[in-house]
């Protein structure tokens, strides 16, 4: 069944502080980039955070330039005040007829006037000369207005105003201030953009350089573990941890660590930015998302056993598809289609279940987010346009706290989002570096000893072999046998007799517990692993082919090999018409889609261990896996392989190995019976029973 995964759940790390420890270990070589990078990230945060004030301060200057100057008339007002004087007032106030016992038409105010006009002096102000008459016109627009004051007094005042004075309070914006704000906004978004690129492009050399490292050190491990790690760990984690581990690695260190330097920035410089500006905003921005996002995370928790059981019920189904795919001829054999689509029924409609919750609760995040923010919005407008009426806060304060309510929630998420990247980073080197730090092979660089395979003569002894894969477990007990150069070598026994694992101790995939295996008189304790395996040809049962051209695969790591030694090659194991008939012949590119047959894949591998000419040869149940007739033909071109060179032959068809010098029976790691064919069928020991046995399995 499919390993449960997916969208939604994270696989955590199993000890998140030593993780990531060793992980920013392993980041040295590139900590004085990444230092820089994450400080650029913290600049760009802050000169973000900075914007929203200068905006607050444009905001004001055009809402200032819109509106009569008030400050203006009421320095106006205070310059006509003191040039009129204790007694001018008096006189301005009989004239306009302010005082109850006097009329305004009567002669006493008529006077006023006249001796008003007379005590008045022209006055300039900025430049701008303002006639007696236009003052006594203000005084009457303001006398007129009663007990109005601020804003509301200088904005009905502003339609009726001499010339004089409008000229002086009229609306005017102030464009060389607003140039010169507009261009810092645009520097500081640039600058805070070429800074984030630069931590972009730097977190991304850095994540790719430490993924390409990983994937040496991986490689350069590969070569260094005994056989033992690759029997006991399936093939799959192993592709997984080199692949899929190591991408995830690098993509969340990638985006995670500035994410993260850059959404703290931005939560902690906001509040600091809303208490600077004004707290009472600030208060009420905070109050406002903070009971949104404790509505966010109250529906995270309960969504994510739903995500759980999506992933369970999803990893049920696809596991019974498989069966059901896998197995579809017994299904329609056994008239079971109703019981299959009953059970396929039960499970598709838990995942539909268990689905619908999660996907409906997982989509509340996006609308709740928005929800949040329009929250913020609306309540930083309603105590903002409070304040405003107060004067306690100009316009431009409201829309810098409409940033900064974003600038505040938004961090919140990508920090989530961040940290969830880091626990998935933290898994997936801890996977990676288990395998880094998985028990290796001995060093054998000091080992002087050398055997040159173009001299050795082929000779083979196994003396007194004890080896057992695991301490308590001896599988070889005590395995001695003496094989001559250029003899053929056949090992028979039932499964688990130790056949393979002979030949794995031969190729010193495996060291030996005890004992000495002897080549040319030679130990092989004493050679290298290299120099054992340039020695020895091997022809497995699985017919390994990688993706390239037949001679890339015929010379394979052998690079002195001309056209003329592979056709040679071919021609001997017959297999060389079929290689004409390719396109390209040689040139022609082997893929996984190919139609070559078993048969055909086998040939080219015995083809293979021709050029490589060692003198030891290696048979591994070459044939089980082709038909009778293909048997022949290989069996034919193994016969020409096995010529001049000791061979071992594994083989369960023992009629294969009919004409093999040496048959070493073996069962529970000893040899139980050693001779040739006819020897050991006159025996009539285990030999002879196992012999017979295929003919009567075929019976």
């Amino acid at each position: 069944m499919p390993r449960p995964g997916g969208p939604g759940v994270q696989e955590k790390s199993k000890d998140f502080k030593n993780s990531m420890i060793r992980l920013l270990s392993n980041l040295k070589p590139w900590k004085i980039i990444m230092i820089v990078a994450l400080i650029l990230a913290m600049i760009s945060a802050i000169l973000a955070l900075v914007a929203p004030d200068k905006l607050s301060v444009l905001t004001d200057t055009i809402t200032a330039g819109i509106s009569p100057d008030v400050d203006k008339i009421y320095e106006i007002g205070e310059l006509i005040d003191s040039n009129l004087g204790e007694e001018g007032k008096q006189q301005f106030a009989i004239c306009e007829g302010m005082v109850p016992e006097i009329d305004k038409d009567s002669t006493i105010a008529l006077g006023a006037c006249s001796q008003l006009n007379k005590s008045l002096e022209v006055i300039e102000v900025d430049g701008v000369v303002i006639s007696v008459d236009d003052q006594i016109k203000f005084l009457e627009l303001v006398s007129e207005m009663g007990d109005e004051t601020g804003t509301k007094k200088a904005l009905g005042l502003i339609d009726e105003l001499p010339d004089s004075i409008y000229q002086l309070v009229k609306p005017s914006i102030n464009m060389n201030k607003i140039k010169s704000i507009s261009l810092l906004m645009i520097g500081l978004y640039l600058v805070s953009a070429l800074f984030s690129f630069i931590q972009g492009f730097a977190l991304t050399t850095v994540s790719n350089r430490f993924a390409n490292k990983l994937r040496n050190s991986i490689s350069a491990k590969v070569n260094k573990l005994p056989l033992r790690y690759f029997d006991s760990h399936e093939i799959g984690d192993v592709l997984s941890r080199v692949t899929n581990d190591v991408d995830m690695v690098a993509q969340n260190l990638n985006n995670s660590l500035a994410t993260l330097v850059s959404s703290i920035t931005l939560f902690l410089g906001s509040i600091f930015m809303m208490f600077v500006t004004n707290w009472i905003m600030a208060i009420t921005a905070i109050l406002s998302s903070i009971l949104g996002f404790i509505l966010m995370f109250a529906i995270m928790s309960k969504s994510q056993k739903y995500f759980n059981q999506r992933q369970e019920a999803l990893g049920e189904m696809n596991g019974y598809i498989e069966e059901m795919y896998s197995g579809h001829n017994v299904v329609k054999a056994y008239n079971g289609e109703k019981e299959a689509m009953k059970e396929f029924m039960t499970l598709n409609n838990e995942l539909y279940r268990t689905n619908k919750k999660s996907q409906f609760l997982s989509g509340l995040m996006h609308p709740i987010m928005g929800f949040i923010g329009n929250f913020g919005y609306v309540m930083v407008c309603i105590v903002g346009a409070l304040l405003t009426m107060n004067d306690v806060i100009s316009f431009g304060v409201i829309v810098a706290f409409m940033i900064y309510v974003r600038l505040f929630t938004n961090p919140l998420s990508q920090i989530a989002q961040a940290m969830s990247g880091l626990q998935s980073t933290a898994a997936a080197s801890e996977r990676v570096f288990e395998f880094l730090d998985e028990k290796e092979m001995s060093d054998q660089r000091d080992m002087k000893k050398r055997l040159n395979k173009s001299q050795v003569k082929g000779a083979i002894e196994f003396k007194n072999v004890k080896f057992g894969y695991d301490a308590g477990r001896t599988i070889i007990k005590n395995f001695s046998v003496s094989v001559k150069p250029g003899q053929k070598i056949a090992i028979v026994g039932p499964t688990g007799a130790g056949k393979t694992t002979m030949v794995n101790l031969l190729m010193k995939f495996y060291e030996i517990n005890n004992g000495q295996i002897l080549i040319d008189g030679v130990s092989t304790s004493e050679l290298t692993r290299e120099n054992v395996h340039e020695m020895f040809i091997m022809v497995l049962q699985d017919t390994w082919l990688f993706e390239g051209t037949i001679r890339e695969n015929i010379k394979f790591n052998k690079e002195d090999v001309t056209d003329r030694e592979i056709w040679e090659a071919l021609r001997t194991v017959g297999v060389d018409h079929f290689v004409k008939t390719l396109p390209g012949g040689l040139d022609y590119v082997i893929s996984d889609n190919d139609t070559i047959s078993q048969g055909q894949k086998q040939l080219l591998t015995i083809a293979r261990g021709m050029v490589a000419d060692a003198p030891f040869l290696i048979l591994d149940e070459a044939t089980s896996n082709v038909d009778t007739r293909t048997e022949e033909l290989v069996q034919k071109a193994m016969d020409k392989l096995t010529e001049g060179r000791t061979s071992f032959i594994i083989a369960h068809r023992l009629s294969t190995i009919k004409n093999a010098d040496l048959i070493l029976v073996m069962n529970e790691g000893n040899i139980i019976e050693q001779g040739n064919h006819e020897e050991l069928m006159k025996q009539g020991g285990f030999y002879e029973k196992l012999y017979n046995s295929q003919f009567e399995k075929i019976g």
